[in-house]
């Protein structure tokens, strides 16, 4: 089975341990490494191949949940600005990178795509060292998404 379609699998089972919250396209969760704190993905539920097979009204609420986990990121993290990513190629299914970026990054990565990190030494998601700010983002998202 393909990663992004197991992803959502164990999301919908309640297996994910990084899922933040279910979005109305799909499932926001935390990226399995934090080299940037806050670091997430959007995972569209159902499947699909690329942002193209989706129908406009799936589309919008897709990028438009992509957006609200930046606002939240950036309400969470105080970060200076988030970076989103669709990509798709080592991985042939859906699914967006939402990168937040800080003022206190190196020099030599700040102005750099996130993929410039050493991604091989990245701190993985722990849940005792990022959990409180997956609950955080998770609340702001929750809260958001009851408002409409």
């Amino acid at each position: 089975m393909p990663l992004i379609s197991h992803r959502v699998e164990l999301a919908r089972k309640g297996a994910n341990d990084k899922v933040i919250c279910r979005m109305a396209s799909g499932w926001a969760v935390m990226g399995d490494v934090q080299f940037l704190p806050g670091y997430c993905l959007l995972l569209p539920d159902p499947v699909v191949a690329s942002l193209n097979d989706l129908d406009a009204r799936a589309r919008a609420a897709y990028l438009l949940d992509m957006a609200r986990i930046g606002d939240a990121l950036l309400a969470a993290t105080g970060a200076l600005r988030i970076n989103y990513e669709i990509l798709g190629n080592s991985e042939p299914q859906l699914h967006s990178h939402i990168f937040p970026r800080y003022a206190t990054e190196p020099d030599d990565n700040r102005t750099m795509p996130a993929w410039f990190y050493d991604w091989k030494t990245a701190p993985p998601y722990a849940e005792e060292q990022h959990g409180d700010l997956r609950k955080k983002l998770a609340q702001l998202l929750t809260s958001t998404l009851d408002a409409g």
